[in-house]
């Protein structure tokens, strides 16, 4: 039985989340909610993600704080910070952090398909190869 990717999304915002959880279900992916970075960073301690759609601006640990324990952490796990912010100095912290992508939340809709695919199939592309010269 092949196991359906794992996508966090990470927002404060509950029905921003529930929106993004239902098109991620019917593009036939398992969404996990968190509501913050602590939460996900707890959430990958007992389970494996994907890829993760994170907020910047969150109470709590905020967006950028959360990618940069990710990456300190050694976790290489695409994140695309997804924000309201059009902001070109949020935009470079969020790479500078790590960021696999940055996307303006009223184009996340139409762009989320391609986005799976993209990122989905390099994650998996990228545990294959690990296997492989394991």
């Amino acid at each position: 039985m092949d196991r359906k990717p794992h996508v966090a999304v990470v927002d404060d915002d509950q029905r921003l989340r529930t929106l993004i959880e239902e098109e991620l279900i019917d593009e036939g992916v398992h969404p996990v909610s968190c509501r913050n970075g602590q939460e996900l960073l707890d959430l990958l301690d007992r389970e494996q993600i994907d890829l993760i759609l994170m907020d910047i601006m969150m109470p709590g640990m905020d967006g950028l704080t959360c990618l940069s324990q990710l990456r300190e952490r050694g976790n290489s796990i695409p994140v695309l910070m997804v924000t309201a912010l059009n902001d070109e100095v949020k935009r470079k912290e969020a790479e500078d952090h790590g960021a696999t992508d940055y996307i303006l939340k009223p184009d996340l809709f139409e762009r989320l398909p391609a986005l799976l695919q993209q990122h989905l199939q390099y994650n998996l592309q990228q545990l294959q190869d690990n296997q492989t010269s394991a």
